[in-house]
């Protein structure tokens, strides 16, 4: 396993108790997001295999894709330029629109910028990593790192953190790599849940299945037992829509409970969880790990004044 600079740190991700939220379960928020400053939460977790791909191949370049507000273009080409190697972020906006400060981050830190356009982002991606040379001296990720590397990643945040005792594990989805980690490294009695942040994602349940590890395969060090659940009434109207009265959950979750959120997965995430216990979903005395997964790069997007944290 290779270490890089910023995961030798005094700092550790640590167990909140969210107080508001309990009625008669214990509900604990492991917060990713205090991991580092730049590459928060989960987006450690699923780099850093890949990043030691790149290395043991001996490549000298990481490119992958997002959109102009991306937690994982910013946070690799921090990681990128940590371990010495060049990145590429294609981006799902154009050249001619106003740069966001996410982008001016990820260029900061030494990531050329190719604009894809907004139109046909997805196929283009596909051809992108479809066509790319063998040969080259770039290794590519998927967006959001989804893949079984990026997943094999998230099961780290299980085997490096205390999570065993909980009864539930309930995380945002996006791509669905930390979910299928997290499912990957469960032990066989815990329940799984998953919030997507997409509306109407017809297809994230058979991406998700795709990174599970196969129980019936003998060459898997873990077999994957465990179910899960996707609960798909979060969404907020889609991928980064929000609304004013989620921006005040957002706020109050921050002056209760000091949990800093973002637009587009942890204040879907934490909003679905209390609407949850509300609605008695839990049987009494649960014990409920919530994991907050870093990353307030979409909060840029929203006038400032807004959020009281940031």
């Amino acid at each position: 396993m290779i270490y890089f600079k910023y995961k030798i740190l005094d700092s550790k991700p640590y167990k909140q108790a969210i107080p508001s939220f309990s009625q008669s379960q214990k509900v604990d928020l492991l917060r990713l997001d205090t991991l580092h400053p730049i590459v928060s939460g989960n987006k450690f977790y699923k780099l850093r295999f890949y990043i030691a791909a790149a290395i043991e191949n001996g490549l000298s370049k990481v490119a992958s894709f997002g959109g102009p507000y991306s937690n994982h273009l910013v946070a690799l080409a921090f990681t990128a330029k940590e371990a010495g190697l060049k990145s590429i972020g294609y981006i799902r906006t154009n050249a001619d629109e106003p740069t966001t400060p996410s982008l001016v981050e990820a260029k900061a830190y030494g990531m050329e910028l190719v604009y894809l356009g907004r139109t046909d982002f997805q196929s283009k991606k596909i051809s992108i990593l479809e066509t790319s040379d063998a040969k080259s001296d770039t290794y590519f990720i998927d967006e959001g790192g989804y893949g079984t590397i990026g997943a094999k990643g998230a099961a780290t945040i299980f085997t490096e953190n205390d999570t065993a005792h909980y009864d539930y594990i309930i995380c945002a989805v996006g791509t669905g790599t930390m979910l299928a980690g997290c499912i990957n490294a469960a032990s066989p009695n815990q329940k799984i849940i998953g919030i997507p942040v997409l509306k109407n994602e017809g297809s994230i349940e058979s991406e998700i299945n795709a990174l599970l590890l196969d129980k019936n395969d003998s060459n898997n060090d873990k077999k994957n037992s465990n179910s899960y659940t996707l609960l798909h009434q979060f969404h907020q109207g889609g991928y980064a829509k929000t609304n004013p009265a989620m921006i005040d959950f957002m706020n109050r979750l921050w002056d209760t409970e000091n949990i800093p959120t973002d637009i587009v997965y942890t204040s879907k995430l934490l909003f679905g969880v209390e609407q949850l216990i509300q609605d008695n979903y839990f049987e009494k005395d649960a014990s409920i790990l919530v994991i907050h997964s870093g990353g307030l790069q979409g909060n840029r997007s929203l006038p400032a004044g807004s959020l009281k944290f940031c």
